[in-house]
């Protein structure tokens, strides 16, 4: 009670400061704000458009495994999409990409209701027999017919298991060959698999040097290696003169910096060995492999589908929709009938699922208007570009396009990500037609893009034993009226991959 007091009084004796501000400040009161949020819908679809064609693929096929409203073009993954005889699907089926966001929206939007038909049933019951059917003949279809991929644990197995092996060797044997990476290389310490291999009495660091030097006399050459050095040296008896094989040892084990470098010049000071006799064993070095492990096991290969095609019809451009990127999806409105018709409140999941197929159709409309009208934009803009090459490229900016199509800047940039459009001169991704203005010296505005090209050009045109080095470059380009830091001139050519003038004069 004291120290309460004490405090009373302090405070009767000493306000605060806005003290009744403070105590007004604890009425309720309403407010009236404005502010952006984005819906879960708003943000699915914005993950959808800037996903590129493959991921898109993937995604509306995850979708027509696990949402029976959503329908295929071949109608395998939800059920018979509707009434076989009135033509809808085969309409469906053959409509053209141009034609296919309209004809998406109004799948989406369409309320008829039509009847599971008998005949449709027993067409999809009989289909699953011919499979199973096609299945107990032994018929091989051309997927059985492939060559299964052999992994580099499995190559490297089958040949441990020919070897004359103790039990216990072989063991740890197997386990390094279970430790290696895609590379074949062997990156966990042998310390650290010594307490891995369950084996009795316990491995020690010699039983595993032992074991690994066995994996490492398997093919491929190189294979089991704890660096770059090391796999390179166990590849070096695959040189056949042995005056050669000694050089590359010494080249490989004491000057490998060196010959990342490719500074032939300092290597033969440093080995006392002439510049030509150098030059022609590091070329046999670089002839071996220092990723082993990439021969075998699945090779994914990173293949570019346009999501656009642009073709000259007589003296003028039209764009297209690739019709390999999009997708034959569709209500299945069988379902969503029958949905309707027995509805109830613990059918909250499949109403979800309906209203999923509802908004993927809208997406799918969306996405694909909205590339079609970007890239039209961008074709009409950089036409000079498609008639005269890398040169005639304008400066351009997302905001031009985007106050032509009438979105925001952040779509243009999200639709021209991982989008690629199909030309007579190339492949491009779209946002490769975007580059600030440069102003030349005449005044007239260049785009980035024809600088790079003419960067290009200049080193292609330059003489194989006098190569120009980036100021001299500079100095050209001035000559032509455009004024470019030689920094400039370097990071174009580090993007066009082109490698340094004292590289090139070693090549030459």
């Amino acid at each position: 009670m004291a120290v309460g007091w004490a405090i009373a009084e302090a405070v009767a004796r000493y306000p605060l400061p806005n003290q009744e501000h403070a105590v007004q400040s604890m009425d309720f009161r309403a407010e009236h704000r404005q502010g952006q949020t984005l819906s879960p819908r708003l943000q699915h679809a914005v993950r959808l458009l800037q996903m590129s064609s493959m991921d898109f693929s993937a995604t509306v096929r995850d979708l027509l495994g696990r949402n029976p409203f959503l329908d295929g073009e071949d109608g395998e993954d939800g059920g018979d999409g509707g009434d076989g005889g009135d033509g809808a699907d085969d309409e469906m089926a053959a409509v053209q990409p141009a034609e296919a966001t309209g004809a998406l929206a109004a799948a989406a939007d369409e309320g008829g209701v039509t009847d599971l038909r008998d005949d449709d049933r027993d067409l999809w019951q009989a289909d699953g027999a011919t499979s199973l059917r096609r299945a107990e003949d032994g018929d091989l279809s051309a997927l059985d017919m492939m060559v299964a991929d052999t992994s580099l644990a499995v190559h490297l197995h089958g040949q441990a298991n020919l070897l004359d092996l103790p039990e216990r060797a072989l063991f740890m044997a197997r386990a390094i060959i279970e430790s290696l990476d895609d590379d074949g290389y062997l990156r966990t310490p042998l310390d650290e698999l010594t307490s891995l291999v369950p084996v009795s009495p316990p491995a020690t660091l010699a039983d595993l040097q032992l074991a690994l030097a066995v994996v490492q006399s398997l093919e491929p050459a190189g294979v089991a290696a704890r660096s770059v050095g090391e796999c390179l040296q166990l590849q070096l008896h695959t040189i056949p003169c042995p005056l050669a094989r000694g050089l590359a040892q010494r080249i490989v084990a004491d000057n490998l910096p060196l010959l990342a470098a490719r500074d032939v010049q300092g290597l033969a000071h440093a080995l006392g060995e002439p510049v030509a006799r150098v030059e022609q064993v590091c070329d046999r070095i670089r002839r071996l492999d220092p990723r082993p492990g990439w021969r075998f096991g699945s090779t994914r290969v990173a293949y570019v589908v346009p999501d656009v095609i642009v073709r000259r019809v007589q003296s003028q451009w039209t764009v297209h929709l690739n019709p390999a990127v999009v997708p034959r999806v569709r209500l299945n409105q069988v379902y969503a009938d029958l949905f309707k018709r027995h509805r109830s409140a613990q059918n909250t999941e499949m109403a979800g699922q309906l209203q999923e197929a509802r908004w993927t159709l809208r997406n799918v409309e969306q996405r694909f208007s909205t590339i079609l009208d970007v890239a039209e934009a961008i074709v009409r803009r950089q036409r000079h570009f498609l008639e005269f090459g890398t040169m005639a490229m304008k400066p351009l900016g997302l905001k031009e396009i985007a106050d032509e199509v009438g979105i925001h800047e952040s779509t243009v940039s999200r639709v021209t990500n991982n989008k690629y459009i199909a030309t007579p001169i190339g492949v491009f991704e779209l946002k490769y037609f975007f580059s600030r203005a440069m102003v030349s010296a005449s005044g007239s505005a260049c785009s980035g893009t024809a600088i790079r090209g003419l960067v290009r050009d200049i080193i292609e045109a330059e003489r194989p034993v006098a190569p120009l080095s980036d100021a001299e470059i500079t100095r050209q380009l001035a000559q032509q009226g455009l004024v470019v830091a030689r920094r400039t001139v370097t990071k174009y050519r580090q993007m066009l991959r082109i490698e340094s003038v004292e590289r090139r004069r070693r090549h030459a």
